[in-house]
């Protein structure tokens, strides 16, 4: 594994553990050069997983991207890493689940929006914002209302 600081190949694994509900194991490691510690996942390779985009395009599924977004919606909130990871590997454990090779981004965005609302409401409507491509505070509105209602206490 090369240190993504010094380009060398020489490290060791300080601490190794079971991650993502255990489909990844997570490493630890040292590098030996400048000494920077970092970490690594490994996890089981199988058939690649196409996304469907609007545009009729097919691209490989990354849950980097997934995660990318869950992090830009989640910015200066009180959101942890571990938290979103976590999240993003449910999204692409469900991905994998329910479809074989090939599945629609719309249901990649929904699955994160799911996983958003979950974790914060405000990341939440942060994303839908971006992913429903809102034309007018209209549509922001209409996306807040349930969440509005889910709040208020009963008989007000």
């Amino acid at each position: 594994m090369k240190c993504p600081r010094c380009k060398q190949d020489n490290d060791r694994v300080v601490d190794s553990r079971a991650a993502a509900e255990g489909s990844a194991i997570r490493r630890r490691r040292e590098c030996l050069e400048c000494y920077l510690r970092y970490t690594t996942y490994e996890r089981v390779e199988d058939t690649p997983l196409r996304v469907v985009k609007k545009s009729g395009e097919r691209v490989r599924f990354e849950r980097e991207r997934v995660l990318l977004g869950m992090v830009r919606a989640c910015e200066k909130l009180p959101v942890s890493t571990e938290e979103l990871e976590k999240a993003a590997a449910r999204v692409e454990a469900r991905c994998h689940e329910e479809y074989d090779r090939e599945l629609p981004s719309s249901v990649i965005g929904n699955l994160v929006m799911e996983e958003l609302k979950a974790l914060n409401q405000v990341a939440y409507v942060r994303f839908a914002s971006v992913y429903r491509e809102f034309k007018d505070i209209s549509q922001f509105l209409d996306e807040l209302k349930p969440i509005l209602e889910q709040r208020r206490p009963e008989g007000s």
